[in-house]
C-alpha cells in the first residue's frame, strides 16, 4: 500500500489526535481509495505470545515416582529375589510311565526332594491330585541313585490310584505343581539335600542424549523484541533466548521420554552401529517382565465391565508382590473409565447431589458435584489416580494412542547392588546417571562460539550444547501394569 496525496480539506494537527481532517487515506494497488476509515489506525499488536497449547512440557512423571542417583560404570546391575516356594507351571506326565512327571525345568533347577508332598493340578480338566515324591532327578547322593531323569520326579498319589485312573492321561501336558510340605515315617533319616536360594539378575545401560541450539551473531543484535513467557514461569523480551529456552525445555522432556520409551538395540541391528545401543525404558521393561492389560473397560456403557476388568488386575497383583499402595498414571479416556467405574457403584452412581458422597470427595448439597476421583480402595489395595499429560499430548503419545496408562507401585524395594556389594532400598523406578568427581553428566550445558560471552572459536554464532547420560532402573517390574488399547 501507499499513501495518497493530500486531499482537499486535509489539515495537519499539532497533536497526535485521530480526526477525520488529518486522516491519510490508504489506497489499494489500483489506486482506489479504501472506504474503511478504520485503516487510519495501525494494527493492534499483542506483544505477549498467546499460550494456545498451555504448558507444553510433559516431563514430571519420574520426579513424582522416582529418584535420581549417580553411577560410575557403563551399566547398572541389580538382583531381584525369586519366589520363596517351589512350583512348576509347565509340567507333563510321562507318555509311558504313570506317575512320572517331567517338570520341564532348565538344567539344574529341579529342587524337589524325596518325601516332599506336592499338589498337581490339570487346568484342562480341573482335576487336582495330591501325592508324595518317591524318586527325584535332584541327585543329592541318595541311595539308590535316581531312576528318573534330571528334571523328573516320581509321585505316588494319596488316593492310592494311578494318575490315569484319576483322569490325567499319559502324556498330559500343561500340569501345574507345587510343594506344600513333606511326609516321613517314624525313625527315618532326615530330608536329603538342601535348596540353595538363587536370584534373578537384571541390568541396564545408560544412553547419551544430546541437543544443541544455535543463533548467529547478527540475529543476537537484531532489535524488535517480543515479550514472551516460558513454561517455567519466566518472562522477558529476549527473542533469541526464547528459542534457547524452548530448546532447553524440549531437551528436558527428552530426558524423561528417552528412559520411558527407550529400547535396547538388538545385536545385529543397524541402530546399534549408528548409536550407543539404546537403553531399556519403562514401557519395554513392563512388557518384558511385568503385566500388560489390553482393552480395559472395553464395554460400550460407561463403567460397564470396568470393575470386572479391574478385579482381574487385582487377582494378578495378589500373585505378585501384593504391594498395598499403587499409583495410576492414565490418559484421559482411561481416567474417565475409572471415574465411571467408581461412580457406578454405591447404588447406581450420582443420582442425588444431596446424598452423593464417594471416595475422597464429600459432595455436599451446596457445592458443585465432583464427578472425578483421585483415589480409591479396592480389596486390600489403595490406588491414587492422576492424568499423565504425556499420554494426552497430541505431539507425543497422544498421537499414537496405543498405551492407555501405567500402574506403578509406591514405596521402595530392597535389592542387592552388585557394585556396592550390599542390599539397598531404592524406589521401584529411579534414574541412574553417569557422574564422577570430575564430571557430572546428569545435565550438562555449555556455550561455544564467539557470541554471547563465549570466545572458543571464530564461529560468528552462539552454540548452546546439552548432554546427559542416563538410564532407568525398573525394579520389581512384576508389580507394574501397563494398560494398552
Amino acid at each position: 500500500m501507499a499513501f495518497t496525496s493530500m486531499h482537499a480539506g486535509l489539515q495537519p494537527y499539532s497533536e497526535q489526535v485521530a480526526l477525520s481532517t488529518n486522516y491519510l487515506q490508504w489506497t489499494d494497488a489500483a489506486g482506489a481509495d479504501f472506504a474503511d476509515f478504520a485503516q487510519q489506525y495501525l494494527p493492534e499488536l499483542y506483544e505477549q505470545e498467546v499460550e494456545r497449547f498451555g504448558n507444553r512440557t510433559i516431563s514430571g512423571f519420574l520426579r513424582m515416582v522416582g529418584a535420581e542417583m549417580p553411577m560410575t560404570s557403563d551399566q547398572v546391575i541389580w538382583s531381584e529375589q525369586n519366589r520363596l516356594h517351589i512350583a512348576y507351571d509347565a509340567a507333563a506326565q510321562d507318555a509311558v510311565t504313570d506317575g512320572t512327571i517331567a517338570l520341564n525345568a532348565p538344567a539344574g533347577e529341579n529342587v524337589i526332594r524325596v518325601n516332599q508332598t506336592v499338589v498337581i493340578y490339570d487346568p484342562a480338566s480341573g482335576i487336582t491330585l495330591k501325592g508324595i515324591v518317591t524318586d527325584t532327578g535332584y541327585d543329592y547322593g541318595q541311595t539308590p541313585a535316581p531312576a528318573v531323569g534330571a528334571d523328573e520326579i516320581q509321585v505316588a498319589l494319596y488316593s492310592g490310584n494311578t494318575f490315569v485312573a484319576e483322569g490325567i492321561a499319559l502324556g498330559t501336558g500343561g500340569l501345574r505343581l507345587f510343594v506344600y510340605g513333606s511326609d516321613f515315617a517314624k525313625g527315618t533319616e532326615g530330608m536329603g539335600g538342601g535348596v540353595t536360594p538363587n536370584f534373578t539378575q537384571f541390568n541396564n545401560k545408560p544412553m547419551i542424549i544430546k541437543d544443541q541450539y544455535e543463533v548467529n551473531g547478527s540475529d543476537t543484535a537484531q532489535i524488535g523484541w517480543v515479550e514472551v513467557s516460558t513454561e517455567d514461569g519466566g518472562t522477558g523480551f529476549l527473542w533469541y533466548m526464547k528459542a534457547e529456552s524452548e530448546t532447553r525445555l524440549r531437551y528436558e522432556d527428552y530426558l524423561e521420554m528417552a528412559v520411558v520409551e527407550g529400547e535396547l538395540a538388538a545385536a545385529a541391528s543397524a541402530a546399534l552401529a549408528q548409536g550407543g545401543g539404546g537403553t531399556q525404558g519403562m514401557f519395554d521393561a513392563i512388557e518384558q517382565r511385568g503385566n500388560v492389560y489390553a482393552g480395559f473397560a472395553g464395554a460400550a456403557a460407561p463403567g460397564a465391565g470396568a470393575l470386572g476388568d479391574f478385579d482381574q488386575i487385582l487377582q494378578q497383583l495378589d500373585k505378585q508382590g501384593a504391594i498395598e499402595e499403587n499409583m495410576l498414571f492414565l490418559d484421559r479416556a482411561t481416567a474417565l473409565d475409572f471415574d465411571d467405574m467408581i461412580g457406578a457403584q454405591a447404588g447406581g452412581g450420582y443420582s442425588s447431589v444431596a446424598s452423593a458422597s464417594y471416595g475422597l470427595f464429600d459432595n455436599a448439597e451446596e457445592m458443585a458435584l465432583n464427578f472425578g476421583f483421585s483415589g480409591f480402595r479396592r480389596g486390600s489395595y489403595d490406588f491414587y489416580k492422576t492424568d499423565w499429560k504425556y499420554l494426552n499430548d497430541a505431539s507425543t503419545r497422544g498421537m499414537v494412542d496405543n498405551i492407555k496408562g501405567v500402574m506403578v507401585p509406591a514405596g521402595t524395594s530392597t535389592v542387592y547392588d552388585q557394585m556396592l556389594g550390599q542390599n539397598i532400598r531404592r524406589p521401584f523406578l529411579h534414574v541412574r546417571y553417569r557422574a564422577s568427581e570430575t564430571d557430572d553428566r546428569r545435565m550438562k550445558s555449555w556455550i561455544t562460539g564467539s557470541v554471547g560471552g563465549a570466545y572458543t572459536s571464530s564461529l560468528d554464532a552462539m552454540q548452546v550444547h546439552y548432554l546427559s547420560e542416563r538410564c532407568l532402573c525398573v525394579q520389581a517390574a512384576n508389580n507394574f501394569v501397563l494398560f494398552t488399547a
